[in-house]
């Protein structure tokens, strides 16, 4: 079986149903939305846009403010964000914002609009460090005050995990190329397959670094190790995006995040029989978005919540304790895929920091995306990306 190209799940709008969708917005004077959207992408400004058939102002709108827009507009939480502000939700439902501002990222992309502008060169170089949504926002926003932008990236090709994590049933290829490429035209450049291992080395080169590496390492359990039948969320996705895929005919997720939730959809996609995923969270606890456990309950994934591995036996068997209830399970796997967490593995790159944020780094380097503060969410990446650009910009006597 050969790489994954699977249709989107979520269809997008057509012009008269976000017409309607964005009909029922209230035009709220202080909007809340706009007020809980990590990367300001300003949701109440660019659905009135579209509620007044403006639907190039809207797009206009979102990349000033979001230079990922499609790809936040698919792929970020918005029931956690912007959605959960919305005061329509005391009346009956919800906005649906990310559909709105995908409908206005496919009108751009349509007649081929282009918002995002160089500034005028200031004679200054940046280097970044990673091509994931941190890094990528980061140098758009470095490009637009006129500096020059060079990203560093060890893989084949740019985007890090919205590329080789992230399944093409919720970001295709094709999108994450045409966002990577309106940077690309604001003069950054993309070095693939350069990994930088000398930080003090590049530090000299550049008037300033910015880290932005995330977080490529997976964790594991110590009663893992060694077993042939193990792999971590984070190599599965690969595989399936890059490679030939042949699964076996049941497939075991320990997990509960998005991206537990990522890979028993993409295993039910690719024909396995029988996906079992076993949570750590009672339901009510469950830290998956809700479309996304929608979605694979739709596909006939069998989840057990509130339950912790407590040990293995031979043959792919995991026993299972209820973390609250005086019960016990055991599951035989042919394949057990870990998907508790994301760690930061920098390779051969000397950090000077060892913490879940980098703190303490040298006059001149800068940290975005997974490695910098916040959530660790493509949305905010974006947002710290943007944070970032601002603070270099500052450091180097820009206004």
């Amino acid at each position: 079986m050969g790489k994954i190209h699977f249709a989107e799940e979520v269809r997008g709008f057509t012009p008269i149903l976000a017409m309607e969708e964005a009909s029922r917005c209230l035009l709220c004077l202080d909007a809340p939305c706009s007020k809980s959207c990590p990367a300001g992408t300003d949701p109440a400004k660019f659905i009135r846009s579209i509620r007044f058939k403006n639907d190039k102002g809207a797009a206009k709108t979102i990349r000033e403010n979001n230079p990922l827009g499609a790809i936040c507009a698919r792929v970020c939480p918005t029931e956690r964000y912007c959605q959960l502000g919305c005061s329509r939700s005391g009346i009956d439902k919800p906005i649906d914002i990310g559909r709105l501002q995908r409908y206005a990222t496919d009108v751009e992309e349509a007649l081929k609009l282009n918002f995002l502008k160089p500034g005028k060169p200031n004679g200054k170089k940046v280097a970044i460090i990673g091509s994931g949504p941190g890094g990528l926002t980061a140098a758009s926003k470095l490009a637009e005050l006129g500096y020059s932008v060079t990203i560093y990236e060890k893989d084949e090709k740019p985007g890090g995990y919205l590329r080789y994590g992230i399944p093409e049933y919720r970001l295709p290829s094709p999108v994450l190329d045409h966002e990577i490429s309106r940077i690309q035209g604001m003069g950054v450049q993309i070095r693939c397959q350069e990994e930088v291992k000398d930080l003090e080395k590049i530090r000299k080169e550049y008037d300033a670094v910015v880290l932005a590496i995330g977080y490529a390492g997976a964790k594991s359990l110590a009663m893992f190790e060694g077993n042939s039948r193990v792999i971590t969320a984070i190599d599965f996705l690969r595989k399936a995006k890059t490679k030939a895929h042949k699964l076996p005919p049941h497939v075991l997720v320990i997990g509960g995040g998005d991206v537990a939730m990522d890979v028993c959809a993409t295993a039910k996609k690719l024909g396995v029989p029988q996906v079992t995923d076993v949570v750590y969270e009672t339901f009510e606890e469950f830290k998956a978005s809700k479309a996304e456990l929608e979605l694979v309950r739709k596909l006939g994934v069998s989840i057990y919540d509130g339950y912790v591995p407590v040990s293995t036996g031979r043959g792919g068997v995991v026993h299972f304790k209820h973390r609250k209830l005086d019960a016990s399970i055991k599951i035989k796997a042919d394949l057990i895929v870990l998907a508790i967490g994301q760690r930061l593995e920098p390779g051969e790159l000397k950090l000077p920091f060892a913490g879940p944020e980098a703190t303490n780094l040298p006059t001149g380097v800068f940290a975005a995306g997974d490695i910098g503060q916040g959530e660790k969410t493509v949305v905010y990446a974006v947002r710290n990306g943007k944070e970032v650009a601002t603070a270099v910009n500052k450091y180097l006597g820009g206004k």
